[in-house]
């Protein structure tokens, strides 16, 4: 059921997939990323309410796909919810840039213009969030043996697995690369009518071109698997805590006759369960302990998944308080062009796009030849990789942030906020936080898609946007607590809006700090986490 020719190892359904993911991203970016710059200057609000708006939106656009994701599983086809979704996500694009089309002739002065803006954002939340995890499993059920995942015993099908995620990472990166440098470009130069604009038609272009692959798409049914898994596992939870009271209990099982059996729960390791091939044990939803180990696959990601959500509060800098750090430094290329202070986000994308491939050729052989391991390293080493290297990339950007503050406050006496202080101090924290997405960032979507069962792949990709999602309202939560307490006494505030005051770099050295903790956390909860390879494998540790 494959479509055709390969290149890299993918066919080519894999490939219109990748291009299609990063013409969604590219629409994405050109809004979020300089959409703190349109909240301060358009809507006018201060500095820390708009990073609180900005964070608490992509929190709430990332966390949603675990709400819609059951649905996208348990009644919709992954082809149907693209297409349903890819319209909600143009509308909301739509109601965007409307608002800068009446707000350029009328500027917003109540309280119903921020609050249709805010809505607008809402529907591009929905869509997104149904579209993106149900694009990459719809991707990732273009692999040729696709039956054979998540949980493969061939290292073949591991290594093609790992290929997808890189190369799928490469794509929605290059869209984000152009949306972040073209788009930034535009709203400050242009305005920000064509800023919004462009967005909205590539997402009109990608979905046009989505439906002119119809014939080479591979559609995989699930014919082996219970077609309701999500409520089902729900029930499964509802036992477990009834036993807790009971001991046994009595549950409906999940058939068609809807027959009563009696289920005893009991406490047996995990591994000590036939590990199916469908990725969840014994492969039979009829199986009285089906539900309860595919429910126990899910929980135990919790601690892993805590522990990475201050990788996602430190992802969300770049878009907002770095990019005011930005607006205060020198921008000057030659005498007339500034650089639009959002547009230094593109270091990001652009060192994943430099870099992804020394991962493949340079990293991985050496790391083949010291651990002995097919992969280099594993997907749980990865990540760690990448936390420790964005606690790095925190460091330094408190650094860069104290040297600003002692230029600015020596010149205090002047009107304006910027100080002579290139803006391109700014690259190193970027440039390692792309180095660090490189490593964590794939190694989430691989390990979230290989550790729930198969039925359940676009709840693994749900989880690993919802760390981004929770980890955005977490660095809300923290902005507000912080505000609270460093303006209490009439003091500044470490977000003042008079970018000669903030205390950043206190902020900077405290997200360090809490992203260490986290780092030490993670590395003993991966210690004693089994994988379902090692499950399969009958490897307890």
């Amino acid at each position: 059921m494959s479509g055709g020719g390969r290149v890299q190892g993918l066919s080519r359904s894999c490939i219109l997939l990748i291009v299609i993911a990063g013409m969604e991203r590219f629409a994405f970016k050109g809004v979020a990323s300089n959409l703190v710059t349109y909240l301060t200057d358009v809507v006018q609000m201060s500095n820390s309410s708009a990073a609180k708006t900005v964070n608490s939106w992509c929190g709430f656009t990332s966390m949603l796909p675990l709400l819609v994701a059951p649905l996208a599983d348990s009644f919709w086809d992954r082809y149907s919810t693209i297409l349903t979704s890819s319209f909600v996500y143009v509308l909301g694009l739509g109601a965007v840039a409307s608002t800068a089309t009446i707000w350029t002739w009328s500027p917003p002065s109540n309280k119903s213009s921020p609050a249709f803006l805010f809505w607008s954002l809402c529907l591009i939340s929905l869509g997104q969030g149904a579209y993106n995890p149900s694009l990459q499993a719809f991707g990732a059920d273009q692999l040729d043996h696709d039956e054979e995942l998540p949980s493969s015993k061939d290292d073949k099908s591991s290594n093609k697995k790992s290929l997808f995620f890189q190369w799928w990472y490469f794509g929605v990166c290059s869209g984000s690369l152009l949306g972040v440098i073209l788009m930034s470009y535009i709203q400050d130069t242009f305005g920000w009518i064509l800023g919004f604009a462009i967005p909205m038609f590539a997402m009109i272009t990608s979905v046009a071109i989505f439906t002119c692959g119809n014939r080479i798409y591979a559609y995989k049914p699930d014919k082996s698997i219970d077609s309701k898994p999500f409520q089902n596992i729900l029930q499964v939870i509802k036992v477990t805590a009834s036993k807790l009271v009971n001991g046994r209990i009595r549950i409906n099982l999940p058939d068609d006759k809807s027959d009563v059996g009696e289920l005893e729960l009991q406490e047996k390791p995990l591994c000590d369960q036939k590990f199916g091939s469908n990725g969840g044990f014994d492969g039979n939803p009829r199986n009285k302990t089906y539900l309860l180990e595919n429910a126990k696959i899910v929980l135990r990601l919790l601690p892993i998944w805590a522990m990475l959500l201050m990788f996602a509060v430190i992802f969300q800098q770049p878009a907002t308080f770095f990019t005011k750090q930005g607006m205060t430094m020198k921008r000057n290329i030659g005498r007339n062009f500034k650089i639009p202070p959002a547009t230094l986000q593109s270091a990001i994308t652009l060192s994943i796009i430099l870099m992804m491939p020394l991962y493949d050729k340079v990293l991985i052989p050496i790391t083949q030849i010291v651990t002995r391991n097919q992969k280099g390293i594993t997907v749980m080493q990865r990540m760690g990789v990448g936390m420790f290297l964005s606690i790095i990339a925190m460091i330094i950007a408190a650094v860069v942030e104290t040297k600003r503050l002692e230029i600015s406050r020596k010149t205090s006496s002047l009107e304006s906020e910027t100080v002579e202080l290139s803006i391109f101090w700014l690259l190193p924290q970027y440039v390692l936080l792309g180095i660090s997405d490189i490593f964590t960032v794939v190694g989430m979507q691989e390990f979230f898609y290989n550790e729930v069962p198969v039925r359940m792949r676009t709840m693994g990709f749900a989880l690993y946007t919802s760390v981004f999602g929770l980890g955005s309202f977490l660095s809300a939560l923290m902005i507000s607590v912080i505000e609270a307490f460093t303006s209490s006494g009439g003091r500044q505030s470490w977000f003042s809006d008079d970018m000669r005051e903030d205390g950043l770099d206190k902020y900077y050295w405290l997200l360090a700090l809490a992203s260490t903790l986290s780092l030490l956390f993670y590395a003993i909860f991966s210690k004693f986490y089994t994988t379902t390879s090692e499950l399969e494998n009958g490897n307890c540790k």
